[in-house]
């Protein structure tokens, strides 16, 4: 018969083990961690709200641009928050900028700009943690050195599948650098970008449209009055002449009375025309 051993257990009155003074701060750094994370995604939310109520007041093109830098700028606290426009590959341009609102339509070289160049080329967003650190900055780390520049983070603005801009967001080596999640709601605002513009191309073309349509409308109405002004003129000029009053004299009375009846109901058809 096998024995069995009852479980040891502590003796009475000796106390749990607790947890190592390193154990517990790391449990706090977990616990902040969380709390900041949580903290950004509303900042996040919020922001896309203020972004939404703000653009759907607004179809200019300029007007939705400058408030998404705005407001991306207001959120991360940055030192730059840019977008760029494209529609040829060398035809690059600044069209809102929250640093300098005053900035529309300005061309760049993006040789200046190694992550925009990437962005575009490639179609994905480009994440810079370390600006020192990054390889493809370093012919211009001496600028960025001068400017601080921490992380950088570059979202393509796509419409129909082609990268038609880029949302272009940095920070100062003082400031908390990009987290994953912000890369993620800076690909969010780019894609609402792309559907702000698209809404505002859509009506703009409808403006337009309406517009040519009303000038297409107006041409016709002059030609009619000038034409219906000729033919008044053509006539009373006739009317004067002695041949004219002696030829009507030759008109059977039923073929006057035809002509009256033909010309009131030519006067009630034009009538109709004006009324449209």
């Amino acid at each position: 018969m096998m024995e069995t051993t009852e479980p040891t257990s502590a003796p009475a009155g000796t106390a749990a083990p607790t947890a190592s003074p390193d154990q517990h701060s790391a449990d706090i750094a977990g616990l902040r961690a969380k709390i900041e994370e949580l903290r950004r995604e509303r900042d996040h939310l919020v922001t896309l709200v203020d972004i939404l109520q703000e653009i759907s007041g607004s179809l200019h093109f300029s007007e939705i641009l400058q408030t998404i830098a705005r407001k991306l700028g207001e959120t991360f606290g940055l030192d730059r928050s840019s977008i760029f426009l494209t529609a040829d590959p060398a035809d690059v341009r600044l069209v809102a900028s929250y640093e300098d609102p005053t900035i529309r339509n300005l061309v760049v070289d993006l040789s200046r700009y190694p992550e925009l160049q990437r962005a575009f080329d490639s179609g994905e967003t480009v994440f810079i943690p370390d600006a020192t650190a990054e390889p493809m900055l370093r012919d211009i780390r001496a600028l960025l050195d001068m400017r601080n520049v921490r992380s950088i983070v570059v979202a393509p603005i796509r419409w129909r599948g082609a990268v038609i801009g880029a949302i272009f967001l940095r920070t100062e080596r003082d400031a908390l650098p990009f987290s994953d999640s912000d890369v993620r709601f800076c690909q969010v605002v780019a894609s609402l970008t792309a559907k702000a513009l698209r809404n505002a191309h859509r009506f703009d073309a409808m403006v337009r449209a309406t517009q040519d349509s009303s000038q297409a409308q107006r041409r016709t109405e002059l030609q009619r009055i000038a034409l219906i002004s000729f033919v008044r003129r053509l006539l009373d000029r006739y009317a004067k002449t002695e041949e004219h009053l002696w030829a009507e004299t030759l008109l059977p009375k039923d073929s006057d009375e035809e002509l009256d009846r033909l010309v009131a109901v030519a006067m009630q058809v034009m009538a109709q025309e004006a009324k449209g």
